[in-house]
């Protein structure tokens, strides 16, 4: 029988879940076993797991779980180098060059594991099954709004946390903005699942954003629009051929732009759009200062749905339960696809 192990995340500021107690009652009723692991940040409860049956395992036992076990988890493990034997299903960031990449897929070659990476789930046509991108994309927004308020005050982005939903999120974010005028924003990407969630977070707080999409950035650019907002949304994850949309001499050019929310979040690759930082930002310190005179702020945290787990993981969630239910059937469908994604980046080892 398939048995599906939910893993508590060991990411720090991670309370999200890619299965509801929902979810696991209906797993079992498809006959597929569900462990849970205890953990002291899910955004879920445990008691609806229990209330649906599920195994409670203790918090972070994944690795003395039965070899034939499938560990669903979100982000990433801890980076011990330890070999992996299961079947692990979560967002590895492993086929894009990405040097962490490179590591994990080692322990999965000494342990003999297989990877089913999240981001890979495709069904016939190439489409994800499963995504984060709307809350990403709102998260995202928001967070550039409260670094754009903090530089209006004279300072920059103060330490984030999670909300118990997006109404506190909202209600918290209005008393930021208070006593300021309305920034102008412009999100590129804007027709997809990220660029609406952070449309729509700009319309929630007042703010009607210049939306563009391939359409208005298949020339390549320069583009001299984006200087002109205050706060510039990117919304596209880099790929070959993705332009340039803020170059690095554009911080010493006169320009109203003062904030870059870089949801997309890919400081590492070689087709970063926004070449003017080089890592990461973080819950603690959601925005890095990378010009002073004027100043321009970079917010680029990469687990941005986390702002908000309750509702993003029951999104997610939702998503993504057609496909457990066909655990059963790894040789098939969107399970093989990413499968055979695996198997083509141990072959690059």
């Amino acid at each position: 029988m398939t048995h599906l192990w939910v893993r508590a995340e060991q990411r720090p500021f991670e309370e999200r879940v890619g299965l509801t107690p929902e979810g696991a009652a209906a797993l079992r009723a498809a006959g597929i076993d569900v462990t849970v692991e205890q953990s002291r940040v899910r955004a879920i409860p445990l008691e609806g797991y229990e209330a649906a049956g599920c195994a409670i395992a203790p918090e972070h036992s994944w690795p003395d779980a039965p070899e034939d076990a499938i560990i669903f988890g979100l982000k990433e493990l801890p980076d011990d180098g330890t070999p992996l034997p299961h079947r692990h299903v979560m967002f590895g960031h492993a086929f894009k060059g990405q040097h962490s990449g490179r590591a994990l897929l080692e322990r999965f070659r000494a342990g003999g594991g297989t990877l089913y990476d999240l981001e890979y789930l495709v069904d016939g046509n190439g489409r994800r099954v499963a995504a984060f991108g709307y809350w990403a994309g709102y998260a995202g927004a928001a967070i550039a709004l409260k670094s754009w308020a903090a530089q209006k005050s004279g300072g920059i982005c103060p330490p984030v946390g999670t909300y118990s939903g997006k109404h506190a999120l909202l209600a918290d974010l209005a008393r930021d903005l208070d006593g300021h005028a309305l920034p102008s924003a412009i999100i590129i990407g804007a027709l997809g699942r990220v660029g609406t969630g952070a449309a729509d977070l700009c319309g929630a707080m007042g703010i009607d954003p210049t939306c563009w999409d391939m359409a208005q950035t298949a020339g390549g650019g320069p583009f001299l629009e984006i200087l002109a907002h205050d706060i510039f949304l990117n919304c596209i994850f880099a790929r070959p051929g993705t332009p340039v949309f803020v170059p690095e001499p554009a911080l010493r050019t006169e320009r109203r732009l003062s904030i870059v929310g870089d949801v997309a979040c890919d400081p590492d690759s070689d087709y970063n759009p926004v070449p003017i930082y080089a890592a990461a930002t973080d819950w603690s310190a959601p925005a890095t200062r990378v010009h002073d005179s004027p100043p321009m702020d970079v917010m680029a945290i990469d687990n941005l749905p986390s702002l908000l787990p309750t509702e993003s993981s029951h999104d997610f969630a939702e998503q993504l339960l057609p496909s457990l239910k066909a655990l059963g059937s790894l040789d098939a469908g969107v399970w093989k696809r990413a499968h055979d994604t695996f198997t083509d980046a141990m072959k690059g080892l």
